[in-house]
């Protein structure tokens, strides 16, 4: 089991290797972008988004089942870790078997029914990318049961930093959008080849004692990724199915503005991703051990933490969209401008879901989670329908931030069942965050016309961090010692 003291520590990492791999993913956007045009780039993110959606019956939530059993029997039962982790393998391989042999079969037809028939070599490269990318997030997904979060972040930079390396390359080397897409190929292998090479030496051969599988098991990790499917495959219409509605009715460039409007959202997202995951197991360990006044106090600061950052961030993207996507990626993207601006709520509100609803899982609330999921899912895939052909693009962005809100708020108050939050202390310190917020936003929004090049672009953005980091400090909203001290003693 993990010291109890070691929280920050494995915070600290995860947030190392998830600022690793976002400014390598930043770096991939931008230069791919860039390097292949607005209708390339839409059309090898329109197929990414067909292949995610794809991925739920590739995955069925089996890694995840997986990691919860493996958080719970590692202490209380280790001899059947190995159980679990080649039943979970098992059902993995099964699962990848028959969706890739359906794609690689179907893919010409898929491709007709998008209306795209550019997508066909795309598609037919697809089962690879579902296999691979299942891999990668089942290694994750099982180091994190472990709450082996420092080598889960390795394997994660490792990931995204090779593939900045693999997709850049084979682009610049002439093989345009489909090299680029065999670099995500190369990249998952590589990650999942040394993740799996690591469960299996460290975690694996250590607890194979040959003990016989306990009673049910297997039907347990079943049955538990029924509910995890639904949450994943509701996640999916919120995540991709608006990109694929996006390139149906318009056109590969529109999803080249959604696509890079969203990576710019989830660029901003490390930190809160970081701690969600570093957190998740933590609350379902704490559970299990009665202390629920400890989880809850643990979860409040963060809620509290994570909206000071998130809201002034979210106001700043409104404000500087424009000049960031002109200078980052070039005037030819300038249509992205007002899909990122109605994004910045979004990106607020992933910072609340990512701390929030992973957690959920290993309390044993995935079913809750599934129901509210799969509702807010369904109305968003209605909206993109009603929106995008009378708004355009920018109405998918809304849809997504009218449902993501509706979710988010489902989820707090999932866990406030869990844990009786303290909702007039959160409420109190959220006034105060929208006050911060405002002079941050009047501040930064008086110098924006001085915006002409990268350096003016990174003072404007500076000057809103100072002005943030004084206010917070001194209302007392920020104390650095009490969240190292929070972090450190949880």
């Amino acid at each position: 089991m993990s010291r109890p003291d070691s929280l920050g520590s494995r915070f600290t990492v995860e947030f190392v290797g998830q600022l690793a791999a976002t400014v390598a993913g930043g770096l991939l956007t931008i230069l791919l972008a860039r390097l292949l045009g607005p209708d390339e780039y839409g059309l090898l993110f329109l197929a990414i988004a067909v292949f995610g959606s794809l991925g739920i019956l590739s995955k069925l939530g089996i890694a995840k089942s997986g990691a919860r059993y493996i958080a719970e029997y590692k202490e209380r039962r280790p001899e059947q870790i190995p159980h679990i982790i080649r039943t979970t393998a098992w059902y993995n391989l099964l699962a990848i078997a028959v969706v890739g042999t359906a794609l690689v079969v179907g893919h010409r037809h898929l491709a007709r029914v998008i209306g795209e028939p550019s997508l066909t070599p795309f598609l037919l490269l697809g089962a690879l990318y579902l296999a691979l990318e299942a891999s990668s997030t089942y290694v994750r997904l099982i180091l994190q049961g472990f709450e082996q979060i420092k080598v889960s972040a390795a394997v994660h930079a490792l990931d995204r930093v090779s593939r900045l390396a693999f997709a850049v390359g084979l682009v610049v080397l002439g093989f345009g959008a489909l090299g680029a897409l065999a670099g995500y190929l190369l990249s998952f292998a590589f990650a999942s080849a040394v993740g799996i090479g690591f469960l299996y030496v460290r975690q694996y051969r250590p607890l194979d004692t040959g003990a016989s599988i306990e009673d049910g098991l297997r039907r347990r990790i079943g049955s538990y990724t029924v509910p995890l499917t639904a949450t994943s495959t509701a996640n999916t219409l919120d995540k991709k199915v608006d990109t694929i509605l996006v390139g149906f009715f318009l056109s590969p460039v529109a999803v080249s503005y959604y696509v890079l409007s969203k990576q710019i959202v989830q660029f901003v997202e490390t930190p809160m991703s970081a701690l969600g995951f570093t957190l998740s197991p933590t609350f379902g360990a704490e559970k299990a051990s009665d202390n629920i006044e400890r989880a809850a106090r643990l979860y409040e600061t963060s809620l509290v933490y994570s909206l000071l950052l998130y809201v002034p961030v979210g106001a700043g993207i409104v404000l500087v969209a424009e000049p960031t996507v002109s200078l980052l990626v070039g005037q030819e993207y300038l249509g992205a401008v007002p899909v990122l601006q109605v994004l910045a709520a979004y990106a607020v509100l992933q910072a609340v879901t990512n701390l929030t609803s992973n957690g959920l899982d290993y309390l044993g609330r995935a079913r809750s989670r599934a129901v509210v999921k799969g509702t807010t899912a369904a109305l968003n895939v209605v909206l993109n329908v009603l929106l995008i052909p009378t708004l355009g693009v920018v109405g998918a962005a809304i849809a997504t931030v009218i449902t993501y809100s509706m979710y988010t708020l489902a989820n707090v108050y999932i866990i406030h069942q869990e844990f009786s939050l303290r909702l007039g202390y959160l409420v109190r310190r959220l006034v105060a965050i929208g006050a911060i917020t405002g002079i941050m936003a009047l501040t930064v929004a008086a110098v924006t016309d001085y915006i002409t090049s990268i350096p003016s672009l990174l003072l404007v953005v500076g000057l809103g961090v100072v002005v943030w980091g004084a206010l917070s400090v001194a209302t007392g909203l920020l104390d650095i010692a009490d969240v190292r001290s929070t972090l450190q003693h949880s």
